[in-house]
């Protein structure tokens, strides 16, 4: 440690500190804009001159370490006369326009030119002109001329979003940030630049203009659209979302937020927002009221129940409900003497949670800690676009020598190290993880589960994972909707257990481990259920067609049932062909709920707006309908009182990763075109489906094309964006398609949650693809 001085205050500060941070530990403000505390020091504004006793000029704080005895002045004579100084040179080119800027009322340079501003400018000459770039439709670069250089948007893309999109052109007054030429900012992460800004020169391109900050409303929030948990704030105007933004949680999300999370808020502001219940009667729609449409719902599940047995009758939620709202559907379920309730829309194999109602499988350690890792194994998963602020974390992690590994069927880029990729056609990953274990095995001098082949790469996998100290085995979403995901469970349980892993999984949902612990899940799952002769469907929040494992299996059991009940906060053809019964219920910013994150941490929000037309909270719905159908003990005055009856005050004991299954022997197969899904970013739940900004983004034009491998690319004889005819199980699609550099041969890539995807069958198993 060593002792210093600010401004008369004593203080002691770790030895290679710097000055901002001693000034941060007493209280002291510095003004400064380059500085960031997640960001490498550029020193380049030199906003945040102090004086120090004995140097001979003013020093930049966020440069500047301490050194034993050091005395600061922050507010003396000299320290305020370079800081007004260096606010003048960064006014001389700055443009008037304050009272037509988005970021008026929080501009970083507008609060310190108040404070070290003059009245009036002695520079006469005329401003500099930056022309404007168009870098998605995400980002707005229309004002660049506003840019000081701060390089906090260039830094954050190499440091944090793992990709530089921008840079810095030219010297002196020429000096501009711009994308390279003709380059969208595509980072899943790059929202965050807007928030980093410290004047206007980067903006939010769906929010600008449409309302000044003053005018908003906050309210604190949980982001459901991915399992992370994200701390948000939600900023209103005249009852509609306007805004997201990040809320900072050091231990989750830190200060940043995925794309995903901060443009979502669009689909919730859709012409498609369903207002009123709806009834289907001789295939005509009829606007009705609540009593009226709950009414034909309880006599609908209670003549049903009478006439089929309580089996006929089921329900499937996206995961990104509230613990309350699937506390209570799954609660009018089994009242009603069922067991068919499921949340794992995407997932096949349910074998190895045979006692599904006594375990959640979680991340298997605190988010924080994922930090500190120095080994992670990461099978089946697309971890940069399924968990972002995860990879960002893991990206931090293997700059300080966290080694990387991972078994998949595309080698693409996390934008990071990696120490090792096992590739493998879907159906032979039981096959390569045996081959891991098996070399775990071989270097425990212990039996080995089956007598598997080991290759180079599981070899490089196992001895990755046999040194360091701190290592994590993490099955991600594509694993988990594997056919056979059982043995990919087992197979990772006894690498994890013979090199001192943790075992973790990354789940898709704003609350699947909560889900678990309420029990919103079947011994059957979902292609269980929907095999069975089904009279009566409940959905809450799901369209078949882009949420389900198998649209095709799921479009039939739904036709053949008498009556299909959608809550919903969207009306939608789909929804309109398949259902019988549009009950409106309210996305998580018009209702109170609690979500569970793949951490085990619980989290309860409130309402950020009022509910839009006669939509009406899920957990309400569902409380009423369970008193209509004469159920006991539906009688709850708030989402606080579901809670204290659907979570044990110690529902942490019940998170738990072990299997029973027993690892076997796997066979190598070797199908022709075998299909690898991943369920791109801007997909994974009706909201960011209906956000136009998103739906515009690289991410949302690549997830409807096929990606095919180089030597299929060529040998079909295709160029980018030629029709290709994809056939599974006797349905076929023509789409666009595009060469995928990191597909090994025999893949191709067919995103979930498209139209192509849902004209077809399951997300596993063979395809074939021909030239149109």
């Amino acid at each position: 440690m060593v002792e210093i001085e600010i401004d008369g205050k004593s203080v002691e500060v770790e030895q290679g500190s710097m000055v901002m941070d001693a000034a941060k530990k007493v209280g002291t403000h510095i003004p400064h804009f380059c500085y960031h505390k997640k960001l490498s020091i550029a020193a380049n504004c030199r906003m945040c001159l102090v004086e120090v006793e004995k140097a001979p000029k003013p020093l930049p704080a966020c440069a500047t370490p301490v050194t034993p005895g050091m005395k600061i002045h922050t507010h003396s004579e000299k320290a305020i006369q370079a800081q007004k100084s260096v606010m003048e040179f960064l006014l001389i080119n700055h443009p008037l326009d304050c009272p037509i800027c988005d970021q008026g009322g929080e501009c970083q340079l507008q609060d310190l030119a108040v404070g070290y501003g003059k009245t009036t400018s002695r520079y006469s000459e005329e401003k500099r002109v930056v022309f404007h770039k168009n870098v998605g439709p995400l980002i707005s670069m229309e004002e660049m001329s506003r840019c000081i250089h701060c390089t906090r948007c260039v830094r954050f893309g190499q440091e944090i979003g793992g990709v530089m999109e921008l840079g810095m052109l030219n010297r002196g007054e020429h000096s501009e940030i711009t994308s390279f030429v003709g380059q969208s900012v595509d980072s899943e992460l790059s929202g965050n630049m807007i928030d980093l800004c410290p004047v206007g020169a980067l903006t939010s391109k769906p929010f600008r203009y449409s309302a000044r900050t003053w005018e908003l409303g906050r309210r604190r929030s949980v982001s459901p659209h991915d399992s992370m948990g994200s701390n948000i704030v939600l900023q209103t105007k005249a009852n509609q979302v306007l805004r997201t933004v990040p809320l900072e949680n050091e231990a989750l999300n830190e200060c940043w937020i995925s794309d995903k999370d901060r443009f979502a808020y669009e689909g919730l502001n859709g012409a498609d927002r369903l207002k009123s219940p709806m009834v289907k009667q001789d295939n005509v729609w009829i606007q009705t009221d609540w009593e009226t449409a709950l009414d034909y719902v309880a006599r609908s599940l209670n003549s049903i129940k009478a006439d089929h047995g309580s089996d006929a009758i089921a329900a499937l939620a996206h995961p990104m409900a509230s613990v309350e709202e699937l506390y209570l559907l799954q609660k009018v379920v089994r009242d009603l003497g069922s067991n068919n309730i499921e949340t794992r829309l995407r997932q096949q194999d349910v074998s190895g949670f045979a006692e599904a109602a006594s375990k959640a499988p979680w991340l298997g350690m605190k988010v924080a800690d994922v930090s500190q890792l120095q080994r992670a194994f990461f099978i089946g998963s697309f971890l940069r676009k399924d968990q972002p602020l995860l990879a960002a974390r893991i990206r931090a992690a293997s700059k300080r020598g966290l080694k990387v590994t991972r078994l998949g069927a595309s080698s693409e880029d996390w934008l990071m190290p990696i120490a090792a990729t096992a590739l493998a056609t879907p159906s032979n990953w039981p096959a390569e993880l045996a081959g891991v274990a098996s070399a775990v095995a071989q270097a425990k001098g212990i039996g080995a589960p089956s007598n598997a082949t080991v290759s180079a790469h599981a070899q490089a996998i196992a001895d990755s994972l046999l040194t360091g100290e701190r290592k994590a085995i993490f099955l991600g979403s594509a694993a988990m909707a594997h056919p056979q995901f059982a043995q990919l469970h087992a197979y990772a349980q006894f690498i994890a257990e013979q090199t001192q892993a943790v075992l973790g999984f990354l789940p898709e949902g704003g609350n699947s481990v909560g889900a678990h612990l309420v029990k919103a899940v079947s011994t059957s799952g979902v292609q269980g259920i929907l095999g069975k002769d089904l009279k009566a469907v409940v959905m809450l929040g799901v369209e078949p067609g882009a949420d389900l494992i198998d649209p095709q299996l799921a479009k039939a059991a739904l036709a053949k049932a008498g009556t299909v009940i959608a809550m919903t906060a969207f009306d939608s053809a789909e929804l309109r062909e398949v259902a019988d019964v549009l009950l409106p219920v309210t996305p998580y910013t018009e209702t109170s709920g609690s979500y569970i994150n793949a951490e085990g941490t619980l989290q309860t929000v409130q309402a950020a707006v009022r509910p839009l037309g006669e939509a009406r909270p899920a957990w309400k719905v569902l409380r009423v309908l369970g008193q209509v159908l004469g159920l006991e003990n539906y009688y709850f005055n708030s989402s606080d009182e579901v809670l204290a009856e659907a979570l044990p005050t110690n529902f942490e004991t019940q998170l738990s990763n072990q299997t029973t299954i027993v690892p076997a022997v796997t066979s190598v197969f070797t199908p022709a075109i075998e299909r690898l899904t991943d369920v791109t970013i801007h997909s994974t739940d009706p909201i960011v489906r209906r956000a136009p900004a998103l739906q515009l983004t690289q991410d949302a034009k690549r997830a409807v094309k096929l990606g095919l491998p180089s030597n299929l690319f060529v040998q079909l004889g295709l160029k980018e964006g030629d029709a290709v005819k994809v056939s599974q199980l006797g349905a076929s699609v023509v789409m666009p398609a595009t060469e995928d550099k990191h597909l090994m041969d025999g893949v191709v890539r067919l995103s979930a949650g498209t139209a192509a995807s849902a004209a077809l069958g399951s997300m596993n198993g063979q395809l074939s693809v021909e030239r149109v």
